[in-house]
């Protein structure tokens, strides 16, 4: 007789996840980004947090400036007080001209005033890994202390997950995946993982129960097509992060 898969712990989290606040409606990464998934009626978003040169937590994707904003070249050698003075909107559409580079903190002030909860994908500036997931870490345990859901943190380097939870154990943390390397799931354990967040196209039926199995969610980046979400939500998966949130109602 197969042996039934252990019960999964509690998780907290909705099934839909709006990609870096609002995807591309709007500037990614930006305050209004956020304020626009909100107008969609989700309750959960996912952004990229790295560090400025001089250690603030700021939102953006790439290693350097230059597609999203009005600036250039490695955004982590920048100063904070040279960052805050980009333009992160106009990039996207003139509508949005002036938009600038939020911080952790600012992010945080919303989605709290707003009862959002956030997944802080940990993106660092390379050589900076587990640097960054230590401070990453240990600012979102400062700024949801006292919150009733702490906000999930990811990344796909693992450094950056060994020093999240050397600083902030008690924050809950997911191993991205764009591929299924040798030892992946052993490697998300050893770091205490809750979650797997795999790309879209690396779950089937096998790859699921083996992390549910395990005890861990599984998640799926950029889910943007209604077959794949149907698809994915007959496997069973525990959450779909999207760019179009003006597609998918959130649940």
């Amino acid at each position: 007789m197969k042996k039934a898969a252990p019960a999964l712990p509690a998780w907290p989290y909705p099934r839909w996840i709006a990609h870096r606040g609002a995807g591309k409606l709007v500037p990614e990464n930006t305050l209004a980004a956020f304020r626009e998934g909100a107008r969609y009626g989700y309750r959960m978003f996912e952004c990229d947090a790295k560090l400025s040169a001089d250690g603030v937590v700021f939102l953006l994707h790439d290693d350097t400036l230059d597609r999203t904003t009005g600036g250039q070249g490695i955004a982590g050698e920048q100063p904070w007080s040279t960052l805050s003075r980009h333009d992160a909107g106009r990039w996207h559409s003139r509508r949005f001209a002036g938009e600038t580079l939020p911080t952790l903190e600012a992010v945080a002030r919303f989605c709290r005033a707003n009862a959002c909860l956030l997944n802080i994908e940990i993106k660092p500036t390379p050589g900076l890994e587990e640097e960054t997931g230590r401070v990453v870490a240990l600012e979102a345990a400062r700024l949801w202390a006292d919150a009733d859901v702490l906000p999930l943190l990811t990344s796909f380097q693992p450094h950056a997950l060994a020093g999240a939870k050397a600083a902030a154990p008690q924050l809950p943390r997911g191993l991205l995946l764009e591929t299924l390397w040798d030892g992946w799931l052993a490697h998300a354990q050893s770091l205490g993982c809750v979650a797997i967040v795999c790309d879209e196209v690396l779950w089937d039926a096998g790859t699921m129960a083996a992390v549910h199995d395990a005890g861990l969610r599984a998640l799926a980046y950029t889910v943007n097509e209604p077959r794949e979400a149907e698809r994915l939500w007959a496997l069973d998966i525990d959450g779909l992060i999207t760019d179009r949130v003006d597609l998918f109602a959130p649940d």
